[in-house]
């Protein structure tokens, strides 16, 4: 073989590279009709969003916000950023496929922005569909591919386009007044609900179906036999008398040329909360009775349109469920079914009526203003079915099913029996010593249970309520049979459906620690099932939405799950509960107002550190998400309450309310008992104007910012002049919650706040590791810990097994995280508001700091705790920036430690003072601040170092 000459191997070379060029070119070129060919880059955009939804049926404003992600497309990468981008939204997905932006042509826009980009193009229409797609350049001109297509379908516009009317079964009784805890009119026995359909012609090919539906308390619709959507307890709640949500549903593929047919079931939720002897709930109220509206819009392949609309043509008829509450459970009677009532070519019989048409809720002098709004919020759904674990006999007509795990929802079975035989399920969270279901931790007893209660027609049936949810562990199963001598009907199967909204799974965490990962376990279900159209306490003895656990546990459940549109509905439920004088009550709907018997608010209803949720929760929404909106539509709001509580100080001081809620003292839990109601109240308060300067700051309102800090600073010196006692470094009683608060808020003097945090520890220490805190100190304990590098007293502390702790609960059999730090058996066993430790194992074990109001190169911090008693740690979450990632592993002073960071960021990362022998992605890292901190930009990185 003979020697080649090195200048012919390189035109060799030169050539083969040529034609690899031109092989590959379909890959790596990209075109269109305004930009030059340009060599594809490193980064393409990904998972678009319209108002931080992915493909959202029903927007209802003219500009809604455009985001997306940036995604590497060369493994390895680092440092990656957009400099420019170019938006297309065109009518129609054949436009957008050959890159015609009929709507919106943004071109190229030189800037980095892929978070809330109003839209901006032609106006748009009702029931309109819109599609559009994205492509981004990187920081050295490369062009990405566009991105997979998107769309959005438009909601009804304009009040005036609603031509439909509401209808009812029955006439309009009076306008109830607000109910009030332990009033209200009861019956011995409940009205069967309604049930409507409507039949109606399709003249020929449809381009398009959009259906826009409200059933109050709550619907299911169906067309043509089958349920429109897989969501549940539609269409959400509210204050019903100033707004009312509906949806908006694409049923297009559903439709069929000739005759069609709607069914609407509808049911009470807590719109009408009935009092009926022998079931149980909390309140009883009602906005008036069940009622529907619903609008059909068909646009045909010809371009002609037509409207269909819900009106006295519609029939209406007394449906299978002979009860419904949301607290006391539900009745269905198969018998009363009408088979193919909701289907075409139904022939109806004398028990059907045309449908009376009847005001809405707002319709009346006493409530003007009422809303039809389509403010787009996570719909529940069944996200888990569960099987039994175990199924007793605790006596011989009584059957026990434990579904393993306390969950919100209702239980599902298959049953066969005769017409008219009975199943009667008592649900349940925890057993009495004879094994049989107790509802005492839910409120109710034997004398008023919560039930669901199932008559068969005869057969192989199926069946699970529609219009109430329960938190449960265990279901009592009794049958009773029709008639005497007969068999019992069988229960072939039963499961529990788990309901919850459906919202995103943002974060990850686990460790090797199998306490901490059985404690995220805990309070992870407890989410879960308190978000249910409100974030509840619980999914048994009230389902009100508390707001304090909503800015205290909001970094604790944001961590774990995309929650900026129930957030966005929340701050919408405060507004509308929001008095004239300012006040916001302690609930928010407030579905019962909770006074005295004058008729005055009692501290369950005006409470600072509960009603500061106006301002403290849509601050904590924007930090997380980024979206101002938020605050400027509630700012003004936010200074109305902020000017209640000014209305109440005393010598600069707020002392009521109901302080430091469950707190662990001498007596049972409740109102608090270690901590002064002067300290949580003006400590919230002091948080409310600093945050209320920072929102002012971001929305250039300078003169309010200033005014807020300087208050701020009166009742910092007030706040201290009353509590602190500095020879001892101590605040009030020298509680948890005393010794917290003033540390994470600011409050404590610069040359006490070591002394102030050593007591805080000293008292920990002094409980054998225990917590005393409750309800609103916790929070500021576990940040005092986190953010003052004592980490591993938080790990101490939740260590313990004993009462009162976390593995305490866990050693009792729980398995969502209880009301009680004690899982007392008397309160609830599905409450969230005590799991602030949620926060700590993603910002301090694993270090990961999210905020959205630092600036940009300092919105993701990584500063993990790398303790001696915890071998590995992971988390991730999935921000708005992208996903963050950090995960480490330790063998004695041996770190390991991962790190990513999404491309178009960059993050601050810090290593303990106490390292040394550093490297970073096998190589030395670059120069640190003083404070250990790296600059870094997008990408993966392993960093590998000793502690000393």
């Amino acid at each position: 073989m003979t020697s080649q000459n090195p200048r012919q191997l390189h035109i060799v070379y030169a050539f083969v590279l040529f034609l690899a060029f031109f092989a590959f070119s379909p890959l790596l070129l990209s075109a269109d009709s305004n930009d030059h060919m340009t060599v594809a880059g490193g980064i393409a955009p990904v998972r678009l969003q319209v108002d931080s939804m992915t493909n959202p049926v029903g927007v209802d404003g003219q500009a809604p916000s455009l985001n997306w992600e940036l995604r590497a497309t060369v493994p390895g990468a680092h440092d990656l950023r957009q400099i420019s981008y170019r938006i297309l939204v065109a009518s129609s997905a054949n436009e957008l496929a050959r890159d015609r932006g009929t709507l919106w042509d943004t071109g190229r826009v030189e800037s980095g922005q892929r978070l809330y980009i109003a839209y901006s193009g032609r106006p748009l229409t009702s029931y309109q569909s819109c599609y559009w797609k994205v492509r981004v350049w990187d920081q050295v001109g490369n062009a990405s591919s566009w991105s997979a297509p998107a769309k959005w379908t438009m909601a009804i516009m304009h009040p005036d386009e609603w031509k439909a009317h509401w209808i009812a079964a029955e006439p309009d009784g009076p306008l109830e007044p607000q109910a009030r805890e332990n009033q209200g009119q009861w019956t011995d026995s409940a009205q069967p609900l309604p049930i409507f359909r409507k039949e109606f012609r399709v003249a020929g090919p449809v381009k398009s179906a959009i259906v826009v539906v409200s059933g109050l308390g709550e619907y299911e619709l169906h067309l043509n036999g089958g349920n429109v959507t897989d969501s549940v307890l539609n269409p959400g709640w509210t204050n019903y008398r100033k707004k009312v949500l509906y949806n908006t549903v694409d049923v297009t593929r559903r439709l069929r040329s000739g005759t069609n047919a709607f069914g609407v079931l509808l049911g009470n939720g807590m719109y009408n909360v009935p009092g009926v002897h022998g079931r149980y709930t909390k309140f009883v109220g009602s906005f008036g009775q069940p009622k529907l509206i619903l609008q059909l819009h068909i646009e045909y392949r010809d371009g002609t349109e037509t409207l269909l609309t819900s009106d006295s043509s519609w029939q209406t008829s007394s449906g299978p469920i002979t009860f419904s509450s949301i607290y006391g459970g539900e009745d269905f009677d198969a018998r009363r079914m009408q088979n193919g009532w909701d289907r075409p070519s139904f022939v109806t019989n004398a028990k059907w009526r045309p449908a009376l048409e009847v005001a809405g809720p707002d319709e009346s002098a006493s409530s003007p203003g009422l809303q039809l709004s389509d403010r787009l919020i996570p719909p529940i759904t069944i996200a888990e079915k569960l099987a039994p674990v175990r199924v007793t006999r605790p006596r011989p007509d009584v059957m026990v099913y434990d579904m393993g795990k306390d969950s919100s929802g209702w239980p599902e079975i298959l049953v066969r029996g005769r017409a008219g035989d009975r199943v009667r399920m008592l649900p349940g969270e925890l057993l009495n010593q004879d094994g049989t279901v107790t509802q005492t931790s839910g409120g109710a007893g034997p004398n008023n249970p919560v039930l669901f209660n199932y008559t068969l027609a005869g057969g192989e049936e199926r069946w699970h309520p529609r219009f109430t949810y329960y938190g449960f562990r265990y279901v009592q199963v009794e049958t009773t049979r029709a008639m005497a001598g007969g068999q019992k009907p069988e229960v072939l199967s039963l499961w529990t459906d788990f309901t919850h909204d459906d919202v995103s799974v943002d974060g990850h965490f686990t460790s090797s620690v199998t306490l901490l990962n059985r404690t995220h376990a805990l309070i992870d279900r407890a989410i879960l099932s308190n978000l249910a159209s409100v974030i509840s306490d619980c999914p048994t003895r009230e389902k009100l939405g508390w707001l304090e656990q909503t800015y205290l546990a909001g970094s604790s459940i944001m961590n774990n799950y995309g929650l900026l549109k129930l957030y966005e509905k929340v701050a919408n439920d405060m507004a509308e509960a929001q008095f004239a004088n300012g006040f916001v009550p302690a609930i928010a709907p407030e579905y019962v107002a909770f006074v005295n018997a004058n008729g005055n608010s009692t501290n369950f209803r005006d409470a600072p550190e509960w009603g500061s949720a106006i301002i403290l929760s849509p601050w904590e929404a924007y930090r997380f998400y980024g979206d101002a909106e938020i605050l400027k539509d509630h700012y003004e709001s936010m200074v109305r309450y902020a000017g209640y509580l000014r209305s109440k100080l005393q010598d600069g001081m707020l002392s009521y309310g109901l302080g430091d809620w469950f707190d662990i003292g001498p007596g049972q839990p409740g109102e608090a008992q270690l901590t002064g109601k002067g300290l949580t109240a003006t400590a919230i308060y002091y948080q409310d104007l600093r945050t209320l300067a920072a929102i002012a700051n971001l929305l250039g309102k300078e003169a309010d910012a200033a005014s807020f800090e300087k208050e701020a600073s009166e009742v910092r010196e007030s706040f201290n002049r009353h509590l602190l006692h500095a020879d001892t470094a101590t605040y009030d009683r020298g509680s948890q919650t005393a010794q917290a608060m003033p540390l994470v808020l600011g409050l404590v003097p610069e040359n006490l706040r070591q002394s102030v945090l050593e007591n805080l520890i000293k008292d920990i220490r002094a409980h054998g590791n225990h917590v005393t805190a409750g309800d609103i100190g916790f929070h500021y304990v576990v940040r005092a810990l986190t953010e003052n590098g004592r980490s591993d007293v938080l790990f101490d502390m939740l260590s313990r097994d004993d009462s009162p702790s976390y593995g305490y609960q866990l050693k009792r059999g729980a398995t969502t995280l209880t009301e009680a730090w004690d899982a007392n058996p008397g309160a609830s066993q599905n409450h969230f508001m005590l799991g602030h430790a949620e926060e700590w194992f993603y910002r301090g074990l694993a270090g990961i700091d999210v905020d959205m109001t630092r600036p940009e190169t300092r919105q993701i911090m990584i500063r993990p705790a790398f303790l001696a008693k915890v071998p590995e740690a992971q988390a991730k979450v999935h921000t708005v920036l992208g996903i963050v990632e950090s995960s480490w592993t330790r063998e004695g002073a041996n770190v390991v430690w991962r790190v990513a960071i999404p491309v178009g960021s960059r993050a601050l990362v810090a290593l303990p003072n106490t390292a040394s022998d550093v490297s970073m992605n096998g190589g030395a890292p670059p120069q640190a601040s003083p404070a250990g901190e790296f600059s870094l930009g997008s990408g993966a990185y392993e960093f590998r170092f000793r502690l000393r």
